[in-house]
C-alpha cells in the first residue's frame, strides 16, 4: 500500500487532536492538491476572504477560483476535526485521494489502518461549477443541478468527462444506509410474523396485541423514512403524468402500510369480513417493510453495476500520469502537474513511465506499449520524429518529446469523452421499453382493482383481506424496473467492452444500427491500404543500372512534398544510396518533373512528358501497363533525353485487409469500395481482396451521393473512411466508421471510431453490435416473462386450482429477481471475445 505524506515540521505534538496548525512552518500548502509551496518562490497566489492562498501551478489556482469554498477546509478522517487545507501540517495521499490531519497522532493512526477510518470510499470532490446533469435513461432531460428524472424517477448523473476523483455515487451511499436500516428493522419483523412457521412461536409468547404494536414500531422507520426517495419519485410521476415503476412501488407499499396502521390504531372500524378467525384484523407491516428492503437491494445492485460499467472510463483515466517532467531551455528538469503542460513543451519520458501527452519524439529510442490503443501486446519501436500517444507506456528507453496535443485534445481524452457520451446515450430499441411502461402501469393498476373486487365478491372469508393481498401483490410484482434496466445496462457494458478492444462507440444508436447494416462502403487509401505509398519496382533499360536510376530520380524528387516523391526518396534511402542536389528543378502540372542532377538532364513523369522531351518510351509501355494493372503508379524516367526505365510506386494493402473482408462477407455484408483513385488501381485492389463492387474517381460529394443511391435501393449503409473527403459520406451513412489514424473531422462525423485503423476493427464492431442487440432482446424477454407470468399469479389465478396465493413479500422478491437477471445478463457482454 503506497502512501505519500508530507508533514512539513517534525517537531510536533504526538497527542491526538493537539489542534496545532502550521503557522510556524516556513512553507504553506496548496489547498487544492496538497503540495507544499514556498511563498517566496514566485508561484501563483490568490486572495479569498481576506486571506492569501499560494498554489503550485496555474491549474490549481484556476480550480480554486472556480469553487474556493470546496478547498478551504477538510475533515480529519480519524477524529472528525476541521483542518485548514492551506496550513495543514499533516497530509497524506492514500489510493489517489487526499487526507488532512489535525496532528501527527491522527496521521499515524490512519497510516496504521486506513480502512478503520474510511468505512468505504472517501468523500467526493465537488463537481465543477456549471456541471449539468442528465438522466441515463432519458438524455433529453438536462438540468443545472442534481435531482431525479421527471419521467422515470432515476437520479440524474453529471454530464461530461469524469475527473476520476469524484468519489462514490451519493445515491449509492444514501441507498446503502437506507437499505441497512430497512434490513435491521425487517429481520425481527419477519421473525415475529413468520416465526411460527419456523418453530419460533414468538407471537404466542409476547401476545397478539403487543406483536402488532411491535410490527408497527419496526415498520414505521422503513416506510416513513427509508422509503422517502421512492415516494418522492412516485409523486413526481403523478405530477408529470408519467407512470413508472415508482408509481407501483408507492401504491403497493402505501396500501399495505396504510391498511395496517388503521387496523392497528382503530381496528373496530373494520367490518366482520375483514377479521381473522381470532377476531383480530390482520396487518401487513412486514410486507411493506420487506418490499422496501428488497427494492433497495435491487437498486443497490443496479447502482453498483452501473459503477462497474464505468470502470472502462476510470481505467482509461488512470492511464495518464498525474505529472509530467518538463525540460526547460537551460536543460533543467522539473515535475509539473499535467494540466500545466502546454503545446510546445519539451518533456522527458523515462523507462517505465507513461507518456503524459500526445507528441513527437525529439530525441531517443524506445519501445512503447500501445495496447491501450490497439489491443496488441507487442510494443512498437519509436525513434526521432515518431508520434507518441498520451497514456501509452514507455518500456525501456528514455525519450525527449515535444507536446503537440494536451488536455482535452489528446487521444486519451477523446476516447474517454466518446465512451462517457456513449454510456449516457440511448438506443432506439429502448423506446420499446418506454412505450410498454406507458400503458403497462395503468393496465396493472386496473388488474389490481379488478383482483380486489373479484376476491371481495367471490373469494373465501375473509374475502376483502384476500382481495387486498391480491391487489397489493399485483402492484408489487408488476414493477417494471427490469424493463427499464434492459437497454441501458447492455449499452453501457458494451461501450466499455468496445473501448478496451479499440472500438469506440460515439452513441448507442450507431451500435444498434450497425447490427442491421447489410452494405459496407469502404474508402481505399488509408482504409484498405496503408495510406503511404512505397517504392515497389525499378525497371532499367540496357546501359542503365537500377540503383543509378533510383538515385537520380530520388535526387530530383528530394525537394518535392508529393506522396509519390516521398516514396521514391524513402526507397533510395532504404538502399543506402547517396543523393545529390537537383539544379533547375521544374514541375510540369499533370505531367511530371525535370532538372539537372550531377550534370545529367533527368525527367520523371508520364508518357506525355516523355513526348514533350522527345524520349521514346514505346519499349517500356507494355511493362508500365502491366504494373498499373497491379494497382501501381508507373512513372517513366529519362536521362539526357533518352528513355532509361520505369519507377513504380504503390500504396500497399494492409496485411489484415483480406481476412477482414472474408469475415465481413461471412457476416452477410456486401462490400463496396469508393475511392478517388483511378479505376485501374481500384480494380486491382478489389481483385486482390474480393470486393463486390468498385466505384473509382469519386469526389467527396460523389461518395455522399453513392450512400443515398444505395439507400434508395433499400440497403442499410455503413461507411468506413479516414480522410476529410470521407466526412460527408460518413455523416450521411446510417453508420459512419472512422479510422482513428485518420483526420479529426472524419472521427467527428462518424458514430464508430476504430482506434487502430484497420478493417479487423469493423469485424469486432459488427460482432459487438450483434451481441449487444441480442443481449438487449434477452433482457426485454426476462423483464416481460417475470411481469406477464407474475401478474396473473399475484392476482390469484392459480388459487382456484392449486390453492396458491402469492404474498406481497414473495412478489417483491420476484420483482427484484427480474432486475438481478437483467443485470447479470447485461454484464456477460464484458466477457465476449472481439
Amino acid at each position: 500500500m503506497k502512501h505519500d505524506h508530507h508533514p512539513t515540521n517534525h517537531n510536533h505534538d504526538h497527542s491526538c487532536c493537539s489542534g496545532k496548525n502550521s503557522a510556524q512552518a516556513v512553507d504553506v500548502r496548496d489547498p487544492v492538491c496538497g503540495m507544499t509551496v514556498d511563498p517566496a518562490a514566485g508561484k501563483p497566489a490568490a486572495e479569498f476572504g481576506g486571506r492569501l492562498f499560494h498554489f503550485c501551478s496555474a491549474g490549481c489556482q484556476n480550480k480554486f477560483a472556480k469553487y474556493p469554498e470546496a478547498y478551504l477546509d477538510a475533515t480529519d478522517p480519524v477524529c472528525g476535526m476541521k483542518v485548514d487545507r492551506a496550513s495543514a501540517r499533516y497530509f497524506l495521499r492514500h489510493e489517489g485521494e487526499k487526507y488532512y490531519f489535525c496532528s501527527a497522532g491522527c496521521l499515524a493512526k490512519f497510516e496504521e489502518s486506513p480502512r478503520d477510518y474510511l468505512g468505504g470510499r472517501p468523500a467526493p470532490e465537488p463537481m465543477p461549477a456549471g456541471t449539468q446533469y442528465t438522466c441515463p435513461m432519458h438524455p433529453e432531460i438536462v438540468r443545472d443541478g442534481p435531482g431525479s428524472c421527471p419521467i422515470c424517477g432515476m437520479a440524474l448523473e453529471p454530464m461530461g468527462i469524469p475527473t476520476g476523483d469524484e468519489g462514490p455515487n451519493p445515491e449509492l451511499v444514501d441507498f446503502n444506509r437506507r437499505f441497512w436500516i430497512s434490513a435491521i428493522c425487517s429481520v425481527p419483523l419477519l421473525l415475529i410474523t413468520m416465526g411460527p412457521m419456523l418453530g419460533l412461536p414468538l407471537r404466542a409468547w409476547i401476545g397478539e396485541n403487543l406483536a402488532i404494536w411491535l410490527e408497527f414500531a419496526l415498520a414505521t422507520p422503513v416506510v416513513v423514512w427509508a422509503a422517502i426517495p421512492f415516494f418522492e419519485r412516485a409523486w413526481t410521476s403523478f405530477v408529470n403524468r408519467s407512470a413508472n415503476m415508482w408509481t407501483l412501488i408507492a401504491i403497493g407499499v402505501g396500501a399495505a402500510y396504510a391498511f395496517s396502521v388503521v387496523a392497528t390504531i382503530v381496528p373496530d372500524i373494520f367490518p366482520h369480513s375483514f377479521r381473522m378467525h381470532g377476531g383480530s384484523v390482520p396487518v401487513y407491516f412486514e410486507a411493506a417493510a420487506v418490499i422496501v428492503t428488497l427494492v433497495f437491494l435491487g437498486q443497490i445492485l443496479e447502482l453498483k453495476a452501473r459503477e462497474r460499467t464505468g470502470s472502462a472510463i476510470r481505467a482509461l483515466l488512470d492511464l495518464a500520469p498525474k505529472t509530467a517532467r518538463r525540460v526547460a531551455s537551460d536543460g533543467s528538469e522539473t515535475d509539473v502537474p499535467l494540466d500545466e503542460v502546454v503545446a510546445g513543451d519539451r518533456l522527458r519520458v523515462r523507462p517505465g513511465e507513461s507518456v503524459p501527452v500526445d507528441g513527437i519524439v525529439l530525441e531517443g529510442h524506445s519501445s512503447i506499449d500501445e495496447s491501450m490503443l490497439t489491443g496488441e501486446p507487442l510494443p512498437v519501436e519509436k525513434t526521432e520524429h515518431d508520434a507518441v500517444t498520451g497514456g501509452t507506456l514507455n518500456r525501456n528507453g528514455t525519450l525527449l518529446i515535444e507536446a503537440e496535443k494536451v488536455g482535452a485534445d489528446t487521444m486519451l481524452s477523446q476516447i474517454v469523452g466518446m465512451v462517457a457520451s456513449a454510456q449516457r446515450s440511448r438506443a432506439p430499441i429502448q423506446g420499446l421499453a418506454d412505450r410498454v411502461a406507458a400503458w403497462f402501469v395503468p393496465a396493472v393498476v386496473i388488474v389490481a382493482i379488478m383482483a380486489f373486487l373479484i376476491w371481495s365478491a367471490v373469494g373465501p372469508q375473509p374475502s376483502m383481506i384476500y382481495g387486498l393481498v391480491a391487489a397489493v401483490s399485483v402492484l408489487i410484482i408488476a414493477c417494471p424496473c427490469a424493463l427499464g434496466l434492459a437497454t441501458p445496462m447492455s449499452i453501457m457494458t458494451a461501450t466499455g467492452r468496445g473501448a478496451h478492444a479499440g472500438v469506440l462507440i460515439k452513441d448507442a444508436e450507431a451500435l444498434e444500427r450497425f447490427a442491421a447494416v447489410d452494405t459496407l462502403i469502404v474508402d481505399k487509401t488509408g482504409t484498405l491500404t496503408e495510406g503511404k505509398p512505397k517504392l515497389t519496382d525499378m525497371v532499367a533499360e540496357p546501359g542503365f543500372a537500377e540503383d543509378e536510376l533510383l538515385a537520380l530520380a530520388a535526387s530530383l524528387e528530394k525537394g518535392s512534398e508529393h506522396p509519390l516523391a516521398e516514396a521514391i526518396v524513402e526507397g533510395a534511402k532504404s538502399r543506402n544510396l547517396t543523393l545529390a542536389d537537383a539544379i533547375g528543378f521544374e514541375a510540369a502540372i499533370g505531367k511530371g518533373v525535370s532538372g539537372s542532377v550531377r550534370g545529367k538532364s533527368v525527367s520523371l513523369g508520364n508518357r506525355a512528358m516523355m513526348q514533350d522531351i522527345g524520349a521514346d518510351v514505346s519499349a517500356l509501355v507494355k511493362q508500365a501497363d502491366q504494373l498499373r494493372a497491379l494497382g501501381k503508379s508507373a512513372l517513366f524516367i529519362a536521362v539526357d533525353g533518352k528513355a532509361a526505365g520505369i519507377v513504380a510506386v504503390a500504396d500497399p494493402i494492409k496485411a489484415t485487409a483480406a481476412e477482414a473482408i472474408r469475415q465481413l462477407h461471412r457476416a452477410g455484408l456486401k462490400i463496396v469500395m469508393a475511392t478517388g483513385d483511378n479505376a485501374v488501381t481500384a480494380q486491382a485492389v478489389a481483385r486482390d481482396l474480393g470486393i463486390d463492387e468498385v466505384r473509382a474517381d469519386m469526389l467527396p460529394e460523389s461518395k455522399k451521393q453513392l450512400v443515398e443511391e444505395l439507400r434508395a435501393k433499400g440497403a442499410m449503409i455503413a461507411m468506413a473512411g479516414d480522410g476529410v473527403n470521407d466526412a460527408p459520406a460518413l455523416a450521411a451513412a446510417d453508420v459512419g466508421i472512422a479510422m482513428g489514424t485518420g483526420a479529426d473531422v472524419a472521427m467527428q462525423s462518424a458514430g464508430i471510431t476504430l482506434v487502430r485503423g484497420d478493417l479487423n476493427g469493423i469485424v469486432r464492431a459488427r460482432h459487438l453490435a450483434g451481441a449487444t442487440i441480442r443481449n438487449i432482446k434477452q433482457n426485454l424477454f426476462f423483464a416481460f416473462v417475470y411481469n406477464m407470468l407474475g401478474v396473473p399469479v399475484a392476482a390469484g389465478l392459480l388459487y382456484p386450482i392449486f390453492g396458491l396465493l402469492l404474498s406481497p413479500m414473495l412478489a417483491a422478491a420476484a420483482m427484484s429477481l427480474s432486475s438481478v437477471s437483467v443485470i447479470a445478463n447485461a454484464l456477460r457482454l464484458r466477457t465476449i471475445q472481439l
